[in-house]
Parts: C-alpha cells; structure tokens; sequence
C-alpha cells in the first residue's frame, strides 16, 4: 500500500470535527472561552475550517496572556461565544468531536453552551492524549508542543497555544494515530 493511499484511508473512519479553545484560565465555570477553532474533514477527506477570537465579557489575566498571546484589547470587538456557538455546533454537527486533552476543552464546551442558552453536544468524542499514550507509548511527554517534534508532525506556521495552530498539529496527530492503527 503506497503512503498516499495509506494517508487517505484515516478520514474514512469519520467524520472528525478536531477543535481546540483558548481561555481565560483553567476553571470551566469561572472562566471563558477567548478562542475558538475546528477542522471538520468528511468522509472523503475534505475539510472546512473555523476560526473565532471571542470576547469573554471579562478581562483576560496577564497569566493567560502569557500563554497564548491574546490581549483584551483583541478580543474587545470580537463575537461573544453566544453568537459563535451557533456556527461551530453546525460545522460539528453529525461528526466526532476530537480533541488534544478533550477533557479540558469539552469541559469549557459544555459549560460555555448551557451559560449561552444553547443545546449541549451530544456526539461522539475523542481524545487524542489517550490515544497518543496508547498508541505511541513510553515518550517523555505527551504534550501537543512536545508530540510536535517526537512523533515528526509536518511543521505548522504559526505558534503553539493559539487555537487555529493548536488544531492544524492535532490533525496530523490524529492522522498519524490513525494510520498508525488501521496499518498494524
């Protein structure tokens, strides 16, 4: 089986909606959603890209800043998560939820859906940490920034701990697993 047609196979388990938020800070139910993205690719490996800063109606500490580089003054004209949700829950829709740690990320989902007065996601999910820790185990780490040079993920332009970029890394990670586990 030639590497092209090894690569296409992986989506046909689909399809994936891979998304990642940026926050506020670590408490689903204190803090807020800053950023959010999504990669969905279809059955036939096509994909749709979303991406949204998100002002979380509350400023953003220096400690969170620091991290993924969002200022409140680039989110002080930026949607709300009620005004986001809509769009992302349609790209989602009929698709599986992936996520590097989806326990954080789903957690501030959820929260942030039933505080916006939305329905709460009711898919399927996966969790590309667990997946990693099983698939490839015994590596010093299993942080996305770290899996990036461990597991040789293709480069990305852009900086780690931005939503957008974060989501693009965990796409080639999910596509490595999941070649790696179709072709054991």
């Amino acid at each position: 089986m030639t590497e092209s047609t090894e690569n296409k196979r992986w989506h046909e388990l689909g399809p994936f909606t891979i998304f990642d938020l940026e926050t506020t800070g670590l408490s689903p139910s204190r803090d807020r959603i800053v950023e959010i993205a999504a990669i969905r690719i279809e059955l036939d490996g096509a994909t749709t890209r979303f991406q949204s800063l998100v002002n979380p109606g509350c400023p953003i500490p220096a400690a969170a800043t620091r991290v993924h580089n969002i200022s409140n003054e680039m989110v002080s004209a930026a949607p709300t998560f009620r005004n986001v949700a809509p769009e992302f829950m349609t790209l989602a829709r009929g698709s599986t939820l992936v996520a590097h740690n989806a326990r954080f990320d789903l957690g501030f989902l959820q929260e942030s859906l039933f505080r916006a007065g939305h329905e709460l996601w009711k898919g399927q999910t996966m969790d590309t940490l667990k997946l990693t820790r099983q698939v490839f185990a015994g590596l010093p780490s299993y942080s996305l920034q770290n899996l990036r040079f461990s597991l040789d993920l293709p480069q990305v332009a852009g900086q780690a701990h931005r939503a957008g970029d974060d989501v693009e890394w965990t796409l080639h990670l999910l596509r490595k697993i999941l070649t790696t586990l179709l072709h054991r």
